[in-house]
């Protein structure tokens, strides 16, 4: 379900689709991802509204997406043996982030 909510960052409305709802002291806060902007962000409940008649079938100009079969290795040091090796990884190290973005920018 796609939603439209107002962007304290961007300073618009913009369309979203709504990832989680958390309980929190001031009110309900939902994390949004930002269909047009490929963002997440976090918008309170009263900043939320239904996407009505014809926007609703405009298409998003961002979708998620995964690397298919595209796993993350890191650089395996062992200081005893003096040597180093490149190996599987639980995750993306930061530095192989950014040089993905750049690559992509």
């Amino acid at each position: 379900q796609v939603y439209v909510v107002f962007s304290e960052e961007l300073k618009c409305w913009c369309r979203a689709v709504v990832e989680s709802v958390q309980c929190q002291a001031d009110g309900y806060h939902l994390g949004c991802f930002l269909v047009d902007y490929a963002k997440h962000c976090s918008v309170a409940s009263e900043n939320i509204r239904v996407l009505a008649g014809a926007f609703a079938k405009i298409p998003h100009r961002a979708k998620k997406c995964r690397l298919h079969c595209t796993k993350p290795l890191t650089l395996h040091i062992d200081y005893c043996e003096n040597t180093a090796k490149i190996g599987p990884a639980k995750r993306w190290d930061t530095a192989a982030i950014q040089h993905f973005r750049k690559l992509l920018e």
